[in-house]
């Protein structure tokens, strides 16, 4: 373990913190930003998913080779380029002049965005003692709760009272500091002999995972051909089927095959899988649906997702305890039971439903959907050991990227079947209701389906650790 100076010990926590605080932020200020963009754009804002997704999938396809990429170049390099590609990203976003220019600087602000959070975690494990790590941790988590808190509201003020470009160039400032944070206080860690890295495995993995995406995504956008959307399909489930081949084959491979040998491992990675389909897109389409059609204002939606935050953020106390009192098992199928019914329940919400009693649904939703998180993440983490912990947790990064984004693209598709518009036409208003009141009833099954996923838990599997899991990833969702 290397030998900090003081200051070095006293800053290098508020340096992470500060990235874990721009990554946060940023996967939350664009949705209630959309609507505004997709009219400046002149684009369908039922279309306008492809932003979030190629973020979200740019995140997913980088985390895992982010720490061997760190051992290779150092973490002060590494984290240096994270930041100075999300800077750049977030510049070129500001001065997109199309949807099609949006999405190809997501992508370099995605390459940024994988690459913090993993390294700056990576950075204190390497720089702190153990038995400084956890309140260490515990302190840099904090931003991960505000930027979420702050997102919704800040992009609806942003859109509404100044441009949306501005949702993007408030990263500049903060790239800013974080470069010269980042020279002063960020130790060059870097290992003599960087392990060997899964080149083919990572380029099958991330090819199928690409492929999958851009075929679903080509199905709800209708900007592909029905045809060349269901080939991009087949095409991605080949590679992941190439993918299981050669990880069964490699004495290294990209994810340790012996995960899957551990029946919490693979049902909690499963459980995500299809839970987050339904729950992960709910941040998406929730400010849409306020907008689009419930007519409220930018800002007003903003405002009106802090209950979810500020629920979730409730329920992060409770989760341990409860899981502790009645087991994984009956915890996750309850919940996920519960987690269904409470998005389906938003088509129940028309423009008659007052402010007070979307504030409490919201809080609600925020409450359950953070014990199923929290639940998921220690059940599928709690029975790993040092042999497995590493991949263990990269692969369940990737997962929680991945089946948000394509719960994203998944809700994308249902808007568009379900309203019967083109790409070029969508009507703000009353119509789009209905609209969006079938999408939450689809998703909302979809996710309640993860029940029977959790089912096949025993009793007593992932009862023991429960405080250890629960804590390993130090709230972050």
């Amino acid at each position: 373990m290397p030998e900090l100076d003081v200051s070095t010990r006293r800053f290098l926590p508020w340096v992470v913190a500060l990235a874990f605080f721009m990554q946060a932020l940023d996967t939350t200020i664009l949705n209630t930003a959309l609507p505004g963009m997709a009219r400046d754009l002149g684009e369908n804002p039922l279309r306008m998913q492809s932003a979030v997704v190629a973020y979200m999938l740019t995140v997913a396809l980088l985390i895992p080779a982010s720490g061997w990429l760190a051992d290779r170049f150092g973490t002060r390099t590494l984290f240096l380029w994270a930041i100075g590609l999300f800077s750049l990203g977030s510049l070129a976003c500001a001065l997109s002049p199309s949807l099609s220019m949006l999405v190809l600087a997501r992508v370099v602000q995605g390459v940024g965005g994988a690459l913090l959070v993993p390294v700056g975690r990576l950075v204190v494990l390497r720089a702190f003692p153990r038995e400084e790590f956890l309140p260490v941790m515990s302190f840099i988590a904090i931003p991960s709760m505000i930027g979420p808190l702050m997102g919704p509201t800040l992009g609806g003020l942003l859109v509404e009272y100044v441009s949306w470009h501005w949702i993007f160039l408030i990263n500049l400032p903060v790239g800013l500091a974080g470069v010269w944070a980042s020279l002063r206080f960020m130790p060059q860690l870097k290992s003599l002999k960087p392990a060997a890295f899964d080149w083919g495995g990572f380029v099958l993995f991330s090819l199928g995972l690409m492929l999958l995406s851009l075929g679903l995504q080509g199905l709800g956008e209708q900007v592909l051909s029905t045809v060349v959307s269901v080939v991009m399909l087949f095409a991605g489930a080949a590679s992941m089927a190439a993918y299981w081949l050669h990880a069964a084959r490699s004495p290294k491979p990209l994810f340790d095959m012996a995960l899957f040998a551990i029946p919490s491992y693979r049902i909690g990675i499963l459980g995500n899988i299809f839970a987050r389909l339904g729950s992960g897109a709910t941040p998406f389409l929730t400010p849409m649906f306020l907008q689009l059609g419930l007519g409220y204002s930018p800002s007003v939606a903003g405002l009106s997702m802090i209950p979810a935050v500020l629920g979730a953020m409730f329920t992060k106390t409770l989760g341990t305890r409860l899981i502790r009192r009645i087991g994984y098992r009956r915890v996750l199928v309850s919940n996920t039971v519960l987690l269904g019914l409470m998005i389906a329940s938003f088509a129940l919400i028309d423009r008659q439903t007052t402010h007070l009693w979307l504030a409490l649904h919201l809080g609600l939703f925020g409450m359950v959907n953070s014990m199923q998180f929290t639940a998921m993440n220690a059940l599928t983490l709690v029975d790993l050991d040092e042999r497995t912990a590493s991949s263990g947790n990269s692969l369940l990064s990737v997962v929680m990227q991945l089946s948000m984004s394509l719960g994203v693209a998944t809700s994308g598709l249902f808007l568009l079947l379900f309203s019967g518009t083109t790409v070029s036409h969508a009507t703000p208003g009353p119509a789009l209701v209905t609209a969006f009141h079938a999408t939450y009833l689809a998703i909302g099954g979809m996710a309640a389906m993860a029940c029977f996923i959790f089912y096949q838990l025993r009793h007593h599997e992932g009862g023991a650790r429960v405080n250890i899991a629960a804590n390993s990833r130090f709230g972050e969702e």
